[in-house]
Formats: structure tokens, C-alpha cells, sequence
């Protein structure tokens, strides 16, 4: 696959259709024994007259649950038709947007970028223990101190030691010396085995990790790892931006990346994804979910099949060139924004090939900040940072009106 097509409304409705056609048909009185059904139609009337012009909402109507893992083995049945179109999605984002070999990934439409960083860290504590015989105390999660929050949760839950490395105020790149003496300091509290998480854009700021300064320091120390990339916010964007990239599955480093689809893609809420190299995912399969057909082998169980054809549907409406289109009139707008706050001598982080901008908190107008709903870096204390994100709503009238704020 390379690069993938675009297809226009009718083609989709032509698409989305079969897909439910082959799905189980509840009305059709052959469906006994499966505990699901259509969405209650005294509540959600299915026969409403605009359903017929919305597949996404019929599909949304019809509720597939799309339990498992459908790019290997066995999956329930009843819901074939759209679990090949979740399929198609997950080897379209890792071969055309990652770089992967063709065939070469698993993975699935996850309830959000969390869940998604949470299978990495439960799908590699059980590799660790499975090969290497490591009990919880040796294993150890680590990233940057701008990584999402859920990378402390995943810790937690899975009952492995975080460690969190300082990054460069202005900067935001990682503290190299720093990073050096914490692994020491791990080995010498008897860590052996480390889960990395690198970000492709962190939340706040936008910025991108160099994952060889992982890499090449816990190689030269003889210490295993696995290096997962959080990508719930770059990674709809930057392997469009970057002239070249080391956070994709070009590099042999990497085992697994995450996505989420609900904000650049501006997919419905409750759609991440997930996405792994080939014979990881087996380390979490939930052998006593006997009664499910083919194996469970992801953190949410059941899932919305809907929300996995949102992705399908996105993606196809723009075809690769389109969303490389419109990456890059975003970025345009974005550098435009970053010209006009230099001008004014404003300071702000921006990492050029993302649409975030973080302002200096000491060079704005806390109340500006908060008639634009700029989010903080913090909301426990006074903030460093507020940050913009470039997004469609963004648009440079809205920006001029900011700005116009500003220079009172």
C-alpha cells in the first residue's frame, strides 16, 4: 500500500454498506446467542429518513463491536463486513504514514491515545517477564518530564517504577547528562529492563524526542528495552512535515507506535490507535476469554466498530496528497503566527514541522490567555506556559483578533 486513495462520498456509502451487509443482521431473527443488539430504537429511532444520506450514522445505528485484534487470527464473525475496513485502516497508517513493511504490523482502533500508551506498557512488562524471567521491581518506565501523564499511569497500574527525565526550559530537548545518571542510578536500584517512550509532539508543546539518545545510552550499558513512540498528537502530522523522521517503523528500534484519531483527525472522541510490530501482541493474550471467537489480546475488550470506520471514512475523504494538503495549510498558518508574536518580541517553543505554539507566560496577559482559552501548563500554581494549537477553527481572522488583544 502506497500511498492510499481517495474515495468520494458515494463510493464510501457504496463501501460502508456491503461492510454492514456482511455484519450480523439483528432483524433477520437468525442472531440468538450474541449479548449485543442495534442501539435501543425506542431511544435511537433507526428509521429515520436522514439515515439513509449518513452511513457513518447507520453504522453508528447498527453498533458492531469489534472485540480482538483483526489483523491476526480469528475474530467474531457477526462483524466481518467492518472489522476488514478497521483492518484496512490499521495497514494503511502503518505502512503509507509509518513506513512499515507491507504485513509487518498488528494492531487496533483504541478508546483514545491512553489506552493506546497503556497496551505498549502492558504488552512489554509481559514480554520481559515471559523471556527474560523479570520480576516488576526490574522493570522500569521511562520518558521525558513533558510525556503525556498516562505514561505515570501505566506505571502504576502495571506496577513498574517511572522515571521521568528533565528536559531544557527553552529548549524542551531531553537532559542528556541528566538521562545518563538516572539510568545509572536505576541499575544501581536494581532496574535490568526499560520500557521507553519517545513522543512525537508531547501535549504541550509540541516538541520531538531524538530516540537514539535513549537508544545508544542503554545499548552501551547491556540493558534491554523496548522503545514505544507516543504519537497521539504528532502523528497525523508530522510524518507529513519531517524531511525525515526516526519515530517511525524505519527505524528497527522502534516496536510500537500510538495515534489518536480524535484530535488532528477530528475523529468522534474515544478513537485512538494503537499499532505494533508483528508477534508482540501475543504477550497479552487473555487466555480465559474462551467464549470470544479468535483471541482477546487488547486492554478495552469490546469496542465501537464505529468509531474504527470514522477513521476509514476520514482518511479516505482525503486521500494521502489531500491530508498532506491540508498539513501543510496549517503549518503555513502556524508560521505566520510565529512571524507575526517574533515581531511583536514575544517569546514562545515551537518545533517547526508542528501547529503547536507555547507562549512564555511572562509575555501575555493572563487574562487573554484566558478569554482564548489557552491551555496552561499547569493549574496548580502559576503557569509557565499557554500554548495555541493551529487547528481548522484556527483560522487568521480568529488569530488576528488574539493578536489585535495583545498589542492593547
Amino acid at each position: 500500500m502506497k500511498y492510499w486513495n481517495k474515495l468520494s462520498s458515494a463510493q464510501q456509502d457504496l463501501i460502508i454498506t456491503e461492510a454492514l451487509r456482511q455484519n450480523v443482521n439483528y432483524q433477520d431473527g437468525g442472531s440468538l446467542g450474541v449479548p449485543a443488539s442495534v442501539l435501543d430504537d425506542k431511544v435511537f429511532y433507526g428509521q429515520a429518513s436522514f439515515l439513509k444520506d449518513s452511513p457513518w450514522l447507520r453504522l453508528y445505528v447498527q453498533n458492531p463491536n469489534h472485540i480482538g485484534c483483526h489483523t491476526l487470527g480469528d475474530s467474531e464473525p457477526f462483524f466481518k463486513g467492518t472489522q476488514a475496513l478497521e483492518t484496512e485502516v490499521i495497514r494503511l497508517l502503518s505502512e503509507d504514514l509509518l513506513a512499515a513493511a507491507a504485513d509487518s504490523t498488528d494492531g487496533y482502533i483504541a478508546a483514545g491515545g491512553t489506552e493506546a500508551n497503556l497496551q505498549a506498557i502492558w504488552i512489554y512488562r509481559n514480554y520481559f517477564q515471559k523471556e527474560y524471567g523479570a520480576d516488576c521491581a526490574q522493570i522500569a518506565v521511562i520518558s521525558s518530564a513533558d510525556a503525556h501523564y498516562s505514561m505515570v499511569k501505566g506505571a502504576g497500574i502495571f506496577g513498574l517504577t517511572y522515571y521521568s527525565v528533565p528536559v531544557d526550559f527553552q529548549t524542551r530537548l531531553i537532559d542528556e547528562s541528566a538521562l545518563e545518571k538516572m539510568i545509572e542510578k536505576a541499575s544501581e536500584a536494581g532496574i535490568r529492563y526499560f520500557i521507553v517512550v519517545a513522543n512525537m509532539a508531547t501535549t504541550m508543546f509540541g516538541s520531538i524526542d531524538d530516540p537514539g539518545v535513549y537508544t545508544r545510552r542503554l545499548q552501551a550499558a547491556g540493558l534491554p528495552f523496548k522503545l514505544h513512540v507516543d504519537a497521539a498528537f504528532g502523528g497525523f502530522i508530522y510524518p507529513m512535515t519531517a524531511s525525515q523522521s526516526q519515530l517511525d517503523f524505519s527505524n528497527p528500534d522502534i516496536s510500537s507506535i500510538t495515534l489518536d484519531a480524535h484530535k488532528m483527525l477530528q475523529a468522534p472522541y474515544g478513537t485512538g490507535v494503537f499499532l505494533v510490530r508483528k508477534n508482540l501482541m501475543g504477550y497479552v493474550y487473555t487466555e480465559q476469554a474462551a467464549y470470544v471467537n479468535g483471541m482477546d489480546l487488547t486492554l478495552s475488550g469490546s469496542r465501537s466498530g464505529a468509531n474504527a470506520v470514522a477513521v476509514w471514512m476520514i482518511l479516505k475523504t482525503y486521500g494521502y496528497y489531500g491530508w498532506q494538503e491540508k498539513i501543510k495549510m496549517l503549518l503555513d498558518r502556524t508560521n505566520w503566527l510565529c512571524q507575526e508574536l517574533t515581531r511583536r518580541q514575544i517569546r514562545f517553543y515551537r518545533h517547526p514541522d508542528m501547529n503547536i505554539v507555547t507562549i512564555n507566560s511572562e509575555d501575555l496577559d493572563p487574562r487573554t490567555a484566558e478569554k482564548y482559552y489557552l491551555v496552561p501548563d499547569q493549574h496548580t500554581g502559576p503557569a509557565d506556559w499557554f500554548k495555541i494549537v493551529v487547528m481548522d477553527h484556527v483560522d487568521r481572522p480568529r488569530l488576528l483578533q488574539f493578536l489585535s488583544d495583545i498589542d492593547r
